[in-house]
């Protein structure tokens, strides 16, 4: 019966098996060069473990552990009952898209028409429009390291070539103008910049900005793309844009939105605001393949940017405390380096002296290592430095609460001293 039952089902196994086999083969290459993400993939992790019991802090997240304003979550409601439930133009509706206009006039002090500004499936979404509507393949886009962990995968998925400029902890993660003007080639199509930083925190001032822009100056067909999607978690007391030096201003796109400044990460609106011929570009780019955002989180993020922004200083000043202790309680550690982060709310530490060390069987050969270990041993959740470009880091997100810093450092000193 057992033979007669395996020479049924056999050819179907089989078959089952090249399926799977033409399956994996068939994936496009464009799919194959990409890398998962990291801080999606360890978020996961901390996901599983925690299901099983296990009291996991997870410091993996770029995510604010605040609730959306409660103004904000009202205009959502009311854009349900008020049948706000159908198709819009590509780009967003005309009313964000003016209320968008204003913001950047009144924060930033740019002027845009509103066939400028494209509204997005969030932040990511406008990186990546800009950079396939922008980018053939072969052109050069140059990115300061460490860098967030999708840009590198959006050049690549454009066909592009990655130029990467590595800043390192003793520089505040901040390039110098020298460093970008050595990695300029006839090839450079794109410098990509984000400040306030994700993953380091590290915030350029007026002075080094203008120094970058003087070097884009000299270089017209460079394109500048500018993440400021932490514009406003910042602890500086000033934000500044490298669009708002004339020289370089009619070739910056810029890319914000409404997740971190106002709690709002699974609303999905982001925007980037452009040369008109960009912002065309990108429209006709989503409109083929995702079209309009969500026509309810419009109308929630026309209300983030019309309401009141009391909300967001409120928020700032939380994180700002939490930078405070963070910093505090990890210099304390021996063997990690850090610098002072002055916007967004991570910290990106140094701890290549723990590497070739041990404890029992876990043996720490870089960051993956090292992060690996301190979730298991810890229950901490961080980020390897390998996803931002940088292997002698680690990454860890202090958007949660002080007692979670507290106790989360707390157990990462008690692992690290475990290793010899």
């Amino acid at each position: 019966m057992i033979l007669l039952i395996t020479h049924y089902f056999f050819p179907i196994f089989a078959q089952q098996i090249n399926y799977n086999r033409i399956n994996m083969n068939s994936v496009s290459q464009r799919i194959q060069a990409l890398s998962p993400s990291q801080t999606l993939a360890m978020s996961q992790k901390s996901a599983e473990l925690r299901s099983q019991g296990i009291d996991v802090i997870n410091m993996s997240v770029g995510e604010p552990d605040f609730n959306t304003p409660d103004h904000i979550k009202e205009a959502a409601k009311k854009a349900i009952d008020d049948n706000f439930t159908f198709y819009t133009p590509v780009g967003g509706y005309l009313s964000l898209r003016k209320a968008i206009c204003d913001k950047m006039k009144n924060e930033n002090g740019r002027e845009f028409t509103p066939d400028q500004i494209v509204v997005s499936n969030g932040a990511k979404q406008s990186l990546c429009n800009a950079i396939l509507s922008i980018i053939n393949p072969g052109d050069e886009v140059i990115i300061p390291t460490p860098a967030w962990v999708s840009y590198v995968e959006m050049v690549k998925l454009a066909e592009g070539v990655n130029v990467l400029v590595p800043a390192s902890v003793e520089q505040d993660f901040k390039i110098t103008p020298a460093q970008l003007e050595a990695a300029i080639t006839p090839k450079t199509k794109m410098v990509l910049l984000c400040s306030p930083s994700n993953p380091t925190g590290s915030v350029y001032t007026r002075e080094e900005l203008k120094a970058l822009a003087d070097v884009l100056a000299k270089y017209p067909e460079i394109i500048i793309l500018s993440d400021e999607i932490y514009e406003h978690i910042n602890y500086t007391g000033e934000f500044c844009s490298i669009a708002e030096f004339p020289e370089v201003a009619d070739r910056v796109v810029t890319v914000n939105g409404v997740s971190k400044a106002y709690a709002m990460t699974g609303w999905r609106i982001g925007f980037l605001a452009a040369p008109l011929w960009i912002a065309k570009a990108t429209q006709k780019l989503q409109g083929q393949y995702s079209s309009n955002p969500s026509s309810v989180a419009q109308k929630a993020a026309e209300a983030a940017y019309v309401g009141s922004q009391d909300c967001i200083e409120e928020m700032r000043k939380a994180f700002e405390r939490r930078r405070n202790l963070i910093v505090e309680l990890l210099g304390e550690i021996p063997g990690l380096r850090i610098n002072n982060p002055q916007g967004a709310f991570y910290i990106f530490p140094e701890v290549s002296a723990y590497f070739g060390k041990k404890n029992g069987d876990a043996v720490i050969k870089d960051s993956h290592d090292l992060s690996m270990y301190l979730l298991e041993e810890a229950h901490v959740a961080t980020v390897e430095g390998a996803a931002f470009c940088a292997p002698d880091y680690i990454r860890l997100s202090y958007a949660t609460s002080d007692e979670n810093i507290k106790e989360a450092v707390a157990r990462i000193k008690v692992a690290l001293a475990k290793l010899a």
